[in-house]
């Protein structure tokens, strides 16, 4: 599903952000990538859908090289991830629906298609009923489960969540970690780069922990392990 081998990355301006990272992640897991800040968790999660490449060694996601891969080739590699962010990245002038449909429309589905899938990622998200409403009529964790609905409605193999719950208030932010376990216990693979102690010590899962561009630690159901 997911593998690194020797991976390094470093930026223009002489940082290096990974150094010599080896990772194996398998079809259906759920996995927290936890570290200080500065640590690469963004880097590393970037990888794995090709907005950065690595300066040297391997990366494997769902059959893919990302390291030897085409430019041509990386949209369609990108419509088996999806990829939810700390700030939604909502298009502000679109409906709910709107916003969904759009990752369908670029791959040119057809409408009744469209129309099914869409209802059925915002009936999944519990927002069928706001899909006429444009973002800024929406609640803070309201907007991230519509970007969780865009990132899905493609079926992805893997869900890459940087930060999900980071703008978000506890009882929201629990809300979000329930639709982020229903789609991994669909068989999505969940990659979650986090620094919410509660939720990684609550919801054990495997935590990968990097520190200094290298894995420091990598424990089938670990704890955060940091101070906040």
């Amino acid at each position: 599903m997911i593998e690194m081998k020797g991976v390094y990355k470093t930026y223009p301006n002489g940082v290096t952000a990974l150094n010599g990272i080896d990772v194996h992640i398998d079809q259906g897991e759920f996995v927290y990538v936890v570290g200080p800040s500065g640590a690469g968790k963004s880097t590393f999660t970037k990888l794995m859908f090709r907005e950065e490449k690595a300066t040297k060694g391997s990366v494997k996601v769902n059959d893919y090289n990302l390291s030897t891969i085409k430019e041509r080739h990386v949209p369609y590699m990108r419509r088996h991830v999806g990829v939810v962010y700390q700030d939604f990245r909502l298009l502000p002038r679109l409906t709910v629906y709107e916003n969904v449909a759009f990752a369908l429309e670029v791959i040119e589905e057809s409408p009744n298609q469209i129309r099914r899938r869409v209802m059925d990622v915002l009936d999944q998200v519990r927002l069928k009923n706001k899909a006429r409403f444009i973002p800024d009529e929406l609640s803070g964790g309201e907007q991230q489960r519509v970007s969780i609905a865009r990132a899905i409605v493609n079926h992805p193999k893997l869900l890459i969540a940087d930060e999900p719950t980071g703008n978000l208030d506890p009882d929201t932010s629990w809300e979000i970690m329930h639709i982020l376990e229903e789609i991994n216990a669909s068989g999505t693979t969940v990659l979650m780069a986090t620094h919410s102690q509660e939720i990684v010590n609550t919801i054990r899962r495997r935590v990968i922990a990097i520190e200094d561009g290298q894995i420091a630690r990598d424990e089938a159901r670990g704890e955060y392990g940091y101070e906040i």
